[in-house]
Parts: structure tokens; sequence; C-alpha cells
């Protein structure tokens, strides 16, 4: 049988029968499913027509040569060169023999005999009507790689085009809502957009320039810590695979190599990573662990059993030796890495409320300070002293349920806490730190809260200076940073916003607008600020499926 979707240019075999069929004119079976009797004393065959218009020989040879130029035919039948179907009368059928022809054309062929048996076409042998098997297959096509690539590039382009729209709705509707949040600050407070308008006004504003230095893929990424002297990120997530177990990416920030680092058994989810400047990643983790991770071994070192969930953790600003863990129950844990018993300290707090964020800081007289925050507010923690307990810091009881705090290291002289709205209950009027606010919500964006700069007056003491709404969360805690520039006393404050889904700055202590970063597709959840022994800036910001990283130029 001739190749499929090979053009046949001579007769087919010439089929073998009964001596009174000798004499009989041969047919010809058309692209049209016509037959016609021509003047021969040739046994009879099926012709090939592989055109419809009655064109001569030559023409159709022509054009059968421009097909093959084009492309490979498609499988077709060998008697009439149409390519045949899986169902209906030019069906795709063969008979005992095993020769595959169309099954109208088998037919004709049987009628023009005038018998009820006749023979293949190719090889002679005998069939007869009820021999014809109709074969049951998929459609077949020739395979093309080349068309392949090409609908495979389509594709990305379409997906290209949609994340243009995408980005275009998002740019929209973030215009839409600043224009209500203004609208809605009826006490004068700053709102916390960033206009082009503002910009050309005086460079002043731009204190900081932000150069995207790399950006990763990641998948189900929750919390990160960035070693800025070794040019090293590690992010919590989970392993692919069926176990979905929680492991730590080591990340080079320059070469994109990277490396997973499996957890022990029982760590569950990271809470939070703090990179020391001795080369430990301290990790906090919901299986009630605090553990300390060699960044040179990629092994666990020393890990402390917990007597409740961690949620945060923090080292030391004067020495190598003490860490620090903030627990699910609003406990406050101080550990020396010399004791591997247990913490050194147990400290209660104000509240039973998750201590979400810890900072090290040591005030002007050269004391260790604590500096955490809960859903009640930003505290701070004398670990020094013989004070067991927390002071909350005034100028922050009616702000709402506090979901971020950020300090300026290491003095923390600025704070800036960031709140949502409460949730207000018809009975206690009590607040719930996880719960829905009944304020008019931005939909889809967050929620309308707040950021309120505090300003150190002593060692124990901070007054509320500035606020500046913004979109927050509705249910996250999440990271914020306060980032030193060139200059005495200026910063920046860097929050994830919620609408633009990216990170947003603003110059301290004005909150003035400065600067918003690339956006990501989801919220982002973590947000680090770091500087190495030699200077050199860097802002990573993660989401669930990606992590930028940038220098930052002053």
């Amino acid at each position: 049988m001739p190749a499929s979707g090979t053009r046949s240019r001579g007769r087919p075999p010439q089929p073998v029968e009964e001596g009174a069929r000798e004499e009989e004119a041969p047919v010809e079976v058309g692209a049209d499913g016509e037959v016609a009797a021509r003047a021969s004393t040739a046994h009879p065959v099926p012709q090939v027509s592989s055109s419809s218009s009655g064109e001569e020989d030559g023409e159709e040879a022509g054009d059968g040569d421009d097909e093959d130029a084009e492309g490979p035919l498609l499988p077709s039948c060998p008697v009439c060169m149409n390519a045949w179907t899986a169902d209906g009368e030019h069906r795709v059928s063969c008979i005992p023999c095993g020769h595959v022809y169309g099954r109208s054309c088998l037919e004709k062929w049987l009628a023009q005999c005038g018998k009820k048996s006749a023979t293949c076409p190719q090889c002679g042998k005998m069939f007869r009507q009820k021999n014809i098997i109709n074969l049951y297959a998929p459609e077949i096509v020739v395979p093309n790689n080349d068309l392949e690539k090409q609908q495979k590039l389509i594709e990305e382009v379409k997906e290209y085009k949609r994340q243009i729209l995408y980005q275009q709705r998002l740019i929209n509707e973030s215009s839409s809502k600043r224009q209500k949040m203004a609208e809605q600050s009826s006490d004068g407070a700053m709102i916390a957009e960033s206009l082009p308008s503002l910009r050309a006004h005086g460079g002043s504003i731009d204190l900081c320039k932000f150069v995207l230095q790399n950006e990763f893929v990641l998948d189900g990424a929750r919390v990160m810590g960035i070693d800025a002297s070794s040019q090293i990120i590690v992010a919590s997530g989970r392993a692919p695979g069926v176990s979905a177990e929680h492991v730590l990416t080591k990340i080079c920030m320059f070469s994109r190599q990277e490396t997973k680092v499996r957890l022990p058994p029982n760590t569950k989810a990271v809470r939070d990573i703090c990179i020391t400047p001795g080369g430990l990643a301290i990790f906090a983790s919901l299986g009630r662990k605090l553990s300390l991770l060699s960044m040179t071994t990629n092994n666990v070192v020393l890990q402390y059993d917990l007597p409740a969930p961690g949620w945060s953790c923090s080292g030391d600003q004067t020495g190598p030796n003490h860490v620090y863990a903030g627990l699910q129950n609003g406990m406050l844990l101080v550990f020396d890495t010399r004791q591997t018993k247990g913490p050194l300290h147990s400290l209660s707090g104000l509240s039973t409320n998750p201590v979400h964020t810890i900072h090290s800081v040591v005030d002007d007289s050269g004391s260790m300070k604590i500096i955490s925050a809960s859903s009640i507010g930003p505290c701070i923690w004398d670990v020094d002293g013989t004070e067991t307990r927390p002071n909350l810091l005034t100028g922050t009881e009616n702000q709402g349920v506090c979901i971020s705090l950020a300090c300026a290291a290491p003095s923390s002289d600025l704070i800036v806490a960031s709140f949502r709205p409460r949730v207000e209950f018809s009975g206690d009027g009590s607040a719930s730190q996880m719960g829905i606010s009944q304020s008019p919500t931005l939909s889809g964006s967050g929620k309308l809260g707040c950021h309120a700069l505090l300003r150190r007056t002593s060692s124990t003491s901070f007054v509320k200076e500035q606020i500046c709404n913004g979109n927050v969360s509705e249910l996250r805690m999440s990271k914020s940073a306060i980032i030193p520039c060139s200059g005495a006393g200026q910063h920046l404050f860097a929050y994830g916003d919620e609408s633009l889904r990216g990170v947003r700055t603003w110059r301290l202590p004005s909150f003035q607008p400065c600067t918003d970063l690339r956006p990501h597709r989801q919220p982002i959840l973590d947000l680090r600020f770091a500087e190495s022994s030699t200077g050199e800036k860097y802002l990573g910001c993660l989401s669930e499926e990606k992590l930028q990283v940038f220098r930052i130029r002053s």
C-alpha cells in the first residue's frame, strides 16, 4: 500500500479477475465520487484524480507539486486520493487482505465489477461486500514541530497581552481608589499615594533610587531573610510533591543559584526569619520550634522547643549569643545560644494575642531593648532590667489593630506602626485581630488603614508625630521597613500596599509620597531591608509567587 499522504502518479497494480471481466472498461473514481468508463483493453483499475476541476494531467501534476511543496499531505484513500473520514460514506475501511480504502470507493468498485465479489486494487485478492470492515480510528495528523512552536509562541503572546491588560486595569483601579481615599480623608491627614506630579516639584522627594537587581519565581513563599554581606536570601515555602513538606530556599542574589534546605520533622510553617551577622539564620515556626541554621553547612545546629507556636524572632544588636522569640500566646522568650536547655527568661505580654513582630534595638544609654507588636499595639521590653512586663507605647491606644511595625535600626529613634480598623461587636465592642472590619472597604484592595510615625523622646518613651492613611491588608500581619538614606535623619518608609500589590515608599517624617516599585500579581507578604558591612543597601519584597531584590542608591 502506498505511504499515506503520498500521491501516486501511475496506475495502481492491475487487479486479476476471472476471464469474463478482462474486456470490461476500467473505471475512474474521481474526487467527486462519480464513476467514468474508458475504452481500454487493460484490466479494470480505479484511476487517480487529484482535482475536481477537470483540468489536464499536466496541470494536476503541477498542482500536486505545489501542494507537496507547501507541506505534507494528510493520510488519504489510495483510490481517489481524498482524505478519508472517521465516519460517513467515505469512512476509513479495510478488506481481509489488510489494505485500507474509503468505504464508498470499495462499494463503487464492487458495483463496477458487477458481481458480489471483486479483487483488491493493490494485491488482487478477492473480497466481498460483507468483508468490508469499518475502522474506528481517531483523526490522523502528521506531526509538525514548527506548527507546535508557532502555537506555543502565539499562546505566549496572548499571555503577555493578558498581563498588560491586567496591569492596566490595576493602574486604573488604583487611580480610582486614590481619589476615593482623598475624599474620605476629611481630617487633613495625608493620603498614601504617589503621583508623578509630586515628584516633579523639586527632586528632593526621591531620596533613594531603587534599581531592580533580580527577580526570582517562587512557589508558595511566605517569609524571607536577607544576608546582605553574603548576598544570600533565605525564603520559606513548601516543597513540590505529595508530602508538601516545609523547606527553606537559599538564593544567591546575583548568580540565581538556588539550594533547597530540608527542615527537621514537625517544624511546620516558618513564620519569621532573621539572619545574624555571624552567619546564622534564625527562624520561628508553628511547630513550636526556634531553630538556628548554619548558612555555611545548611544544617540546623540548634533547636529550642517553645511552649506555643513561634510567630517572630530576632537576633541581638549587641552580641551574637542572645536570640528572641515572640509566641502566639503573647509571650516573649529570651535565649542564650550557649545554653541549649531552654530560655533564659520567659516574659508575659500585655495580652494573649500573637507577637507578630520583634525588633532588637539599643537606646541612647546603650541599654538593650526589644520593641514588639501584637494586635493591641507596639510595646517596649526592658530585657536587661528587672521589669518583666512590657509597656505599651503611648499614642497608639485607639488607632485600631496593629498589623505591622518598622524600626530605624539600630537606635529605633523612629518607629512606624501600621493599623487597620477594629471589628466592633454589639455585645462588648472588643476587637478581633483577624476579623473583618465593619468600616468602609476598598473592594478587592484591603481596607483604608493608617501608618503612625512615633519618635523617641526618652529610653522608654515615644510620641506620635504624624499619621498617613493607606491601603492595608484585611487579614494578614504585613511587614514594613524603614530605609536610611543619605543625609542626616533622612529616612523612607516602605510598605506593601494592597491596592498596588507592590511596595510603596514615603518620605519621613512628612509622609510625602516617594516611589512605587514594580507591582506583583499577588499581595506582598514580606518586606525586608538589609545593609552589608560595606554599606551596600538592599530591599527585598516577597509575594507567594515572586521575589524581587532592589539595590538602593542614595
